[in-house]
């Protein structure tokens, strides 16, 4: 894959993540309907620039990551490693977690994820405390889709962060369903403001917009590490493939709309087509060596 020489928060360092993350998931979901792998499959196709621009304003060498059942993009926004990924869906020796934690239990260095919805609230605020206690000076970034926040452990996860003042940012990805049930018919009030009545400050972002993702996070996680407290960042965004695999019931023109103002679409318009064109060419390529050296 190409690497650019930019900082890893550019708009070209994020698109190739982003075109990283696109094309892996769309093998996935390839090789699943090849009979290549077999189990849940989560993927998080159209939501790319949330991931790739909070990875990319944190200190890998120290923050911490919890991630959640669409953990993919996350995963390989951390640490690119996508044959290992890859090898783990398909419960091969050769993933992560040598095959035995699947799509939706990856853990690398300071990367964790697990399947149970909301489960990670109070892990990740377990782990802020840990860190605050070592005086580590890392963060810890947990990310949630918008059905999480139904979970009552979020709000005792909110009470105890803000209480100690951890070091603790929750990312929502609201993509504005859960499963194929609109938000609307779920959830009541505006999701962003739940933190406030806990005194958590809130910053609210178009999901699909690398650059603003990444400006609004390092904000909040600059103020959460001078030991400010918790904070919450709520993008925006909108899931272009099935919940897993074949499962969706959404509007068909709803989803054609998206795809019109998707996270790469949106990148293009302000990147260089050979630039894009190359980066895409070159994901494809390392991808499908991976694919047919494990297949």
């Amino acid at each position: 894959m190409l690497k650019t020489l930019e900082n890893r928060g550019s708009l070209r360092a994020m698109y190739e993540t982003m075109a990283l993350i696109r094309t892996v998931e769309t093998n996935l979901l390839d090789l699943f309907g090849k009979g290549k792998l077999r189990g849940t499959v989560h993927t998080g196709i159209g939501q790319e620039a949330i991931a790739a621009g909070v990875i990319a304003a944190l200190d890998l060498d120290r923050d911490v990551i919890c991630s959640n059942h669409r953990g993919h993009g996350h995963y390989l926004a951390y640490c690119g490693d996508a044959k290992g990924l890859i090898a783990e869906v398909m419960g091969l020796p050769h993933g992560v977690c040598r095959g035995v934690g699947g799509s939706q239990h990856l853990h690398k260095r300071n990367f964790y994820s697990n399947g149970i919805l909301g489960g990670m609230a109070p892990v990740s605020v377990g782990m802020a405390m840990a860190e605050k206690t070592a005086q580590s000076g890392a963060v810890v970034v947990q990310f949630a889709g918008d059905g999480a926040l139904a979970e009552g452990a979020f709000y005792e996860s909110f009470n105890i962060a803000a209480l100690w003042k951890l070091p603790y940012l929750l990312v929502v990805e609201d993509n504005g369903y859960a499963q194929s049930t609109p938000k609307a018919l779920e959830q009541a009030g505006r999701l962003a403001d739940r933190p406030k009545p806990f005194g958590i400050p809130v910053a609210e972002v178009d999901g699909n917009d690398a650059e603003a993702v990444h400006e609004a996070a390092e904000a909040m996680i600059e103020r959460i590490r001078t030991g400010d407290g918790p904070g919450m960042l709520y993008c925006t965004t909108y899931r272009l493939a099935p919940h897993s695999k074949g499962d969706d019931i959404r509007d068909k023109q709803e989803i054609a709309d998206a795809w019109t103002r998707e996270p790469m679409v949106r990148a293009r318009e302000k990147l260089p087509g050979e630039f894009c064109d190359a980066v895409d060419q070159s994901v494809a390529n390392e991808v499908r060596d991976i694919i047919e050296a494990l297949v």
